[in-house]
């Protein structure tokens, strides 16, 4: 391949950070592009302008063909040039691409020299072009892009070089940083190809696995894959596969799903009137009609392929005028007043009977084995009673037409499911449920309802048996396999998410050897139970799908979309670290460092604690990701507090009546004694971050230390009784955080615990951001204890996301929330407040 460049110009140069040097000193330069003049049909066009040379340059060239084409690694010379090779004839394109990333924020201007006409791109968007030619260096004057970098973000910088034949001075290219004097000791690099650091678009954006679904036989399945462009863009396909194989065989329709026996796909289509069910064999790739015209809505293939079971939604009472009388707390919740009923659609005569009716909501749980039963949950309010929601579990005998009731007024029952002979129902609850039978809490008097539990109930003689009262993760039921007999579950264990086999004949639970540390999508097949797929991720990994032989215990990959963008990212080397507390209590936690970890360094230390009671689940997904805070230098510490589900009953029920009295004392204890752990550490720049009982946590925790140097709360509770009387759950929330007590009976649990009540405690400097819309925490938990901080003189800024609920979704929205919580952290514990102020000049009122 013939050189692009002049050796004669060229000084060779290791490559190296540019800190204190001003000149970009290498980039990749692609192969010649040739482009040619158009063919003239007149002179000059309508408006008069002839074509020049310069008209050239606007010509569309691909910024991001290196996999297409050789690139090569070319180094300026002493003077900071790259030199081209020049052209006998004709004329052609070069990009000049380099990686640019600065450590702290940092404004400055991107001066770019050459004889020959360019364009500079910065990130895939064009910043400024040169259209004149010079004969001589001497000649050159350099355009200017203004700069405005943002601390840890990659920046790809491309140079469109257009070189002539016949140009008079070698064509040359110099990228030189003028950084503004506020900023002179801000460090910087550069260089081509520079392994990229996580961010926030990594977390929600690119292809990734998200669903498989395993056919009764095994032997096929459907893997859904969605590549997310942006927050409006994106791309899913349904994809069949060979499992033996691993052949792609087909797409299939997006609603596309497994028959209950016959290893066919059904789905729907448009239909003259409404929708056709259709079916599609595997096997031959034929499809075919099952029933035209079937009713809309959402269904349940009955296990026989008889008939469907609809869930018909009546949207209930409507309310005219200006006024509405509230009937309930929930009444003024969206939808409050509808219910949802059931129907039976024979496929045979095309009739939809509806089978239940009334004021309180009727739900499908299961379908009998030899479908001639449906097991159904209803639901009733009695708001004087707690927990304030009662479930009644009935069967339907669809021959009949009766209802024979299993369970009634259970204030802690959640779902019900057939074992596959019919003579066992899975009960799940929480652990108050049917008398506490299930109840493992210790000394603790009330247990945590979200820490859900399994039972089993004979339906010969109703007699019900806990079997997850030993077990501590936290149990959602999967399926119960009609082949095996055993149960499968997906759980919430520890800061993982595992699956779990149970056999109800030796009472034993086994976890499945799976490849990745939590599972969001798990099927095993019904005829087959030594066949499954998943779908899962972890520290390094996000939406991996992988095929299970059970009789191996081992696993095959079957697509990692994610991976080619990850492999161009330095992830932070993560691990756990835990401590025993002062009470005895083993606390768990894992420990993120900074891609470019260098021990003999003193970090600021960034502190993350769950929201609610789910404990933070390792992955690459959340906005809190501790590779989205490393990636900006920090050491991450990610505590898991009492009060978590997934540790045990004793655990959770820690959160019950407490609204954060073990959480804070914990965070506490465990950010001090990390901190002596961890020579690199710098203890007197510690931050903490939290989000909705996070947030609350993050609040509350200043009224009780000085440890940290910076707080951030989003969406945080400040006053415990108000979130009760205006959030949207804030009072059936409450009835597990706060179970049996309420405002007149513990004003002290209501009031003390929260920060607003002692907010002239609070000396921390101190972040509040919330969304104008949140119905969960509404934004005047963030106002009171703005208004209060704000009298009392502290240090504490509060920033309202507009249109947005409890979590920031919208794309541009959510960038600059993110932005403002680094930035934040940037000011505080990195002594660099020039981020913030470039968000938000200071502003006198």
């Amino acid at each position: 391949m013939k050189p692009i460049f002049s050796g004669l110009l060229l000084a060779a140069l290791a490559a190296m950070p540019l800190c204190a040097q001003e000149y970009v000193r290498e980039f990749d330069v692609s192969p010649a592009k040739s482009v040619r003049m158009p063919l003239p049909g007149d002179s000059i066009n309508f408006m008069g302008h002839p074509f020049t040379e310069k008209e050239l340059l606007k010509s569309t060239v691909s910024l991001d063909d290196a996999g297409q084409d050789v690139w090569q690694r070319l180094q300026a010379d002493t003077a900071g040039y790259v030199a081209l090779q020049s052209l006998a004839e004709g004329r052609c394109f070069y990009l000049l691409k380099t990686d640019l990333r600065s450590e702290r924020f940092l404004r400055g201007t991107l001066k770019v020299s050459s004889p020959a006409r360019f364009e500079v791109w910065v990130n895939g968007v064009s910043k400024q072009s040169k259209t004149s030619v010079e004969d001589s260096l001497s000649l050159v004057r350099p355009a200017s892009v203004a700069l405005r970098l943002e601390p840890e973000k990659d920046y790809e910088i491309v140079v469109k070089v257009l070189v002539e034949a016949g140009a008079k001075c070698q064509p040359t290219v110099r990228c030189q940083l003028e950084k503004e004097k506020e900023f002179e000791q801000v460090a910087w690099r550069c260089q081509p190809g520079m392994l990229r650091r996580f961010a926030l678009a990594n977390t929600a954006y690119g292809p990734r696995a998200n669903r498989v679904k395993m056919s009764p036989n095994g032997r096929y399945l459907v893997l859904t894959r969605t590549n997310t462009y942006n927050s409006k863009r994106y791309r899913t396909v349904y994809e069949l596969i060979e499992t033996q194989s691993g052949k792609r065989l087909m797409s299939v329709p997006d609603n596309a799903e497994w028959m209950p026996r016959t290893n066919r796909l059904y789905y729907t289509v448009t239909g003259e009137r409404s929708r056709n069910l259709m079916q599609l064999d595997p096997a031959t790739g034929e499809e075919s009609l099952v029933r035209a015209d079937i009713p809309d809505g959402h269904f349940t293939y009955a296990p026989t392929e008889e008939y469907l079971v609809y869930s018909l939604h009546d949207e209930g009472e409507k309310v005219e005028g200006p006024l509405k009388r509230m009937l309930m707390p929930d009444d003024r919740i969206p939808g409050s007043r509808g219910s949802s009923q059931i129907a039976i659609y024979d496929l045979s005569s095309g009739v939809l009977e509806q089978l239940t009716y009334g004021s309180h909501g009727a739900w499908l749980n299961d379908i009998s084995a030899d479908g001639r039963r449906l097991l159904c949950i209803s639901s009733r309010q009695e708001i004087t009673k707690h927990p304030y929601n009662f479930s009644t579990l009935f069967e339907i005998d669809l021959q009949t037409l009766k209802a024979d009731t299993l369970v009634a007024d259970e204030g802690y029952l959640n779902q019900a499911a057939y074992s596959p002979d019919g003579q066992q129902l899975l009960l799940l609850g929480s652990p108050e449920a049917f008398g506490g039978i299930g109840k493992n809490c210790g000394n603790l008097p009330i247990a945590n309802d979200f820490d859900t539990q399994a039972f089993l109930m004979n339906r010969s003689d109703r007699k019900i048996t806990p079997i997850t009262r030993d077990f501590h993760p936290t149990v959602s039921l999967l399926q119960w396999n009609r082949t095996d007999g055993c149960i499968y579950f997906k759980t919430t264990d520890r800061d993982c998410q595992h699956i779990y086999r149970y056999a109800p004949r030796d009472h034993k639970f086994e976890m499945l050897p799976l490849s990745e540390e939590v599972i969001s999508s798990f099927a095993v097949a019904d005829d087959a139970p030594n066949m499954a797929a998943y779908v899962g991720g972890g520290n390094y990994t996000i939406g991996v799908a992988y095929l299970y032989d059970g009789k191996k215990r081992s696993s095959r990959l079957l697509a990692n979309p994610f991976g080619p963008t990850l492999e161009r990212i330095q992830l932070g080397k993560m691990e756990e670290w835990n401590f025993t507390a002062a009470d005895g209590t083993e606390i768990t936690g894992q420990i993120c460092l900074p891609p470019d970890f260098d021990p003999a360094r003193k970090y600021p230390l960034i502190v993350y604690y769950y929201g609610g009671t789910t404990p933070t689940t390792r992955g690459l997904y959340s906005p809190y990701s501790a590779q989205l805070f490393a990636a900006h230098d920090y050491v991450v510490y990610v505590i898991q507090p009492s009060g978590a589900i997934g540790f045990g009953q004793e655990f959770s029920a820690r959160h019950v009546n407490a609204w954060g009295d073990w959480t804070a004392d914990e965070i506490i204890e465990g950010t001090r004694k990390f901190c002596e752990a961890h020579p690199f550490v710098d203890a007197s720049r510690v931050g903490c971050i939290g989000a909705s009982y996070g947030g609350f946590m993050t609040q509350y925790l200043q009224t009780k230390t000085d440890i940290f140097a910076a707080a951030v709360s989003h969406a945080g509770i400040s006053n415990v009784t108000s979130y009760w009387g205006e959030g949207y759950w804030g009072y059936s929330y409450n009835s597990v955080a706060a179970a049996r007590s309420y405002p007149w009976t513990r004003p002290e649990l209501f009031t003390q615990h929260g920060s607003l009540f002692n907010a002239d405690k609070i000396h921390t400097p101190l972040l509040l951001l919330h969304g104008t819309a949140d119905t969960n925490v509404p934004i005047g938990e963030s106002i009171q204890l703005y208004n209060a901080l704000k009298i009392l003189g502290r240090p504490v800024e509060f920033i309202t996301v507009d249109g947005e609920n409890h979590h920031i979704l919208e794309e541009q929205k959510r960038e600059q929330w993110h932005k403002s919580i680094m930035a934040w952290f940037a000011r505080w514990l990195q002594d660099s407040p020039q981020w913030w102020n470039d968000l938000y000049p200071e502003r006198h009122w």
